[in-house]
């Protein structure tokens, strides 16, 4: 081949890939802008999830004992407590599985619609008369705040857990949550993180995994426990090849509830926790 035939036979072949280029970079863009601004404005505006989604539940302590007696004892997660002493609900046990709501036909236990759930004790995640609602103290872990308001990275672990709290993580990535527009991203390496987002009971195999990760991020550090699996061993929490609860080997700072949590659920709980700033 010539070098005259080689010239045009690129300058050809360069002409057809910038057209074809062309064409589909001009049909992105057409889409893009035909699709529009796609992201969430929470939290300056507020989210209402349609009624098939189970989040905070409402509780008649006044109901008939022995339908709360009923409830209880079908729990698949021992996650209500009815005695004469004491009356209340374990978020931190529940899987949200909706069978109370069923028993009692509504008239115990009413699954609303609000997706916050997180609390930074454990023993508020226990509802009852005194304890009504989950929440995040104003004044909890201010030096924490401080550091993180404006700027903060964690490194997701999953710990035997069944890819549910995972995807649910994932999905605050998508454009339509934008969880770096809150200055919030999930890192790679743990030494490049703030702290650890665990999912999963923690089995024996990953408890090693995990305990290397969390010493390998540097101090300061917060831990989170995402979904009943890892603040309570969920499903698995009769299981001697679980931990049954990062609590039991790492100190957490904050807990969020569910089975799987809703990404709104975990996006409030880290805008409340860390009063992250826009």
């Amino acid at each position: 081949m010539s070098k005259v035939t080689l010239e045009r036979t690129l300058e050809h072949t360069f002409e057809r890939i910038g057209k074809l280029v062309n064409e589909r970079l001009s049909k992105l863009l057409f889409n893009r802008f035909e699709q529009g601004y796609r992201t969430t404005k929470y939290p300056d505006h507020l989210i209402h999830i349609p009624s098939p989604y189970r989040g905070r539940p409402e509780i008649n302590f006044e109901c008939d004992y022995s339908i709360m007696n009923l409830c209880a004892q079908n729990c698949p997660q021992q996650a209500l407590l009815i005695s004469e002493e004491r009356k209340g609900m374990d978020l931190g046990k529940c899987v949200f599985c909706g069978e109370c709501e069923r028993l009692s036909e509504e008239k115990f236990i009413h699954f609303t619609t609000d997706f916050s759930l997180a609390t930074a004790r454990h023993e508020e995640l226990f509802l009852c008369d005194e304890n009504p609602l989950p929440k995040i103290e104003k004044e909890i872990n201010e030096k924490i705040r401080k550091l993180f308001g404006r700027s903060l990275q964690l490194r997701q672990v999953s710990a035997g857990g069944c890819n549910a709290c995972e995807q649910d993580i994932n999905v605050l990535n998508t454009p339509f949550f934008d969880l770096s527009r809150l200055g919030i991203q999930i890192v790679a390496s743990p030494r490049h993180a703030d702290g650890i987002m665990v999912t999963g009971p923690v089995t024996k195999n990953m408890q090693q995994a995990l305990m290397k990760t969390y010493k390998a991020i540097p101090d300061p550090k917060i831990v989170i426990a995402v979904g009943s699996c890892a603040i309570s061993g969920g499903p698995f929490y009769q299981s001697s090849e679980v931990v049954a609860g990062v609590e039991n080997i790492l100190p957490v700072d904050l807990f969020i509830p569910g089975c799987p949590p809703h990404p709104l659920t975990t996006l409030k709980a880290l805008i409340d926790y860390f009063k992250v700033t826009l």
